[in-house]
């Protein structure tokens, strides 16, 4: 890993609030995702299961995690299960964990070779009554491709047919939403990371520039400033791209007289950063740019007021459309017809704001959490509104992350410049 290491009272933290949440008798148990082929005899950059992560740390494959907290000897608890360091294969793809660095990384203090976990585990799940057991039902899920967690899940319920099975993942949506401090000083480690990426941006743009330089310049202050790299595909979209939400060929020419909308973050010790700002090409806003990216900063600084315990995500985000409707007429978009004729169903800012306004963040850029339930003190959102103008071929996004607290939030980007008047001084400097 490039990071420093983490504090392990993180992952101890988790398993202990995992723990509370099983029914007695229980085992639970996860697996590690696949190293995933690509083509001739690669594999893609392995990415370790989220869930099994945030229990850990662990980011190395073939990894499992196993928790018994009834079992009767007490270091067979929590289990760490690693693939034994192989000296052939740590010649060709590196060194692999020692049981005591991963003791140290987790604070699971019993490492078991997978090449033995198989007779241990039965013995340890005749002891047992239910078995947990991992899925992926983050609810943005959109590939059929059964992973490693699926196939266990069923090689797990033909071995042992006569015990109780639970979803582990139900648990884990309920408190990967809420974040502890511990993981907040991490996820704000890649907020500032951002920071200073966005800051280098600003000093770089200017016309002529291709968006594919922008987005190496991004790639190369994150892992300068130790991140294991982006915590998605980032968006550089000029002009009329970044009407594309998910815009990522990043190929095209910056123009002068151009917005141009960057998305991007850094992803540090597991956590993910996810910031969205857009700037001028040439320094500069227009009149009309700066009259539509100040629409847009009232909205977002909006829906930032609502965002306190209390309320859903649903109900949020129809209170933020709401207020759009007014700001798109305010500046030329709607009519007040457009407005009186709209429905629930398709409400009239949709026209020039076609996304949500937030979205969990955490160890997932879209992590898991609720959006019909009231949110709670702890979880983190994106509060992103956006405007994107066909007829004027231009599109404007502001992001923040935000912390949920007791009585409001905490925006965790408050020191990135945010404002026309600052972004415009930072980029004549």
């Amino acid at each position: 890993m490039k990071y420093f290491p983490l504090d392990p009272e993180i992952f101890v933290k988790n398993r202990e609030r995992f723990k509370k949440e099983l029914k007695p008798g229980s085992i639970a148990i996860f697996v590690s995702n696949d190293e995933a082929p690509s083509n001739g005899d690669a594999l893609y950059t392995f990415k370790q299961n989220s869930d099994l992560f945030w229990l850990s740390g662990i980011t190395q494959e073939d990894s499992m995690v196993i928790i018994f907290p009834g079992h009767p000897e007490e270091k067979y608890r929590e289990v760490l299960v690693l693939v034994r360091p192989n000296e052939l294969k740590e010649k060709w793809d590196g060194k692999r964990l020692r049981a005591d660095e991963a003791k140290k990384i987790s604070g699971i203090q019993t490492v078991v070779w997978l090449d033995s976990i198989d007779s241990l585990l039965q013995q340890w799940v005749h002891l047992a009554d239910n078995i947990y057991l991992d899925s992926n039902e983050n609810d943005r899920k959109s590939s059929l491709i059964q992973t490693r967690e699926y196939r266990f899940i069923e090689e797990v319920k033909k071995r042992y047919p006569l015990h109780n099975y639970f979803r582990a993942a139900k648990i884990m949506k309920e408190l990967r939403a809420i974040k502890t401090s511990f993981e907040v000083e991490v996820l704000q480690e890649a907020i500032n990371i951002t920071r200073n990426t966005f800051l280098r941006l600003l000093k770089f743009i200017k016309p002529g520039v291709m968006e594919y330089e922008i987005e190496a310049e991004i790639f190369h202050s994150f892992l300068s400033q130790r991140a294991t790299g982006a915590a998605y595909n980032s968006i550089i979209a000029s002009g009329d791209n970044a009407r594309t939400l998910h815009y990522i060929s990043n190929n095209q020419e910056c123009k002068n007289g151009d917005l141009i909308l960057m998305d991007f973050g850094a992803e540090y010790g597991g956590y993910c950063a996810d910031l969205t700002r857009t700037v001028p090409v040439n320094g500069k806003f227009t009149k009309r740019q700066k009259e539509v990216y100040n629409a847009c900063l009232h909205l977002h600084n909006y829906a930032k007021s609502l965002l306190k315990p209390g309320i859903a995500i649903n109900e949020y985000t129809k209170q933020v459309g709401a207020e759009a409707d007014k700001e798109f007429f305010k500046i030329g978009l709607l009519t007040k017809s457009d407005i009186k004729n709209a429905t629930p169903e398709n409400p009239a800012y949709w026209k020039y704001m076609y996304h949500g306004i937030s979205h969990h963040l955490g160890i997932d850029v879209h992590d898991l959490g609720t959006k019909t339930e009231p949110i709670k003190p702890g979880m983190v959102f994106t509060v992103e509104p956006g405007i994107y103008i066909e007829e004027e071929k231009m599109g404007v996004r502001i992001e923040n992350n935000v912390w949920i607290t007791r009585n409001g939030n905490k925006d965790l980007m408050e020191k990135i410049p945010l404002t026309v008047e600052e972004i415009e001084s930072l980029m004549k400097k």
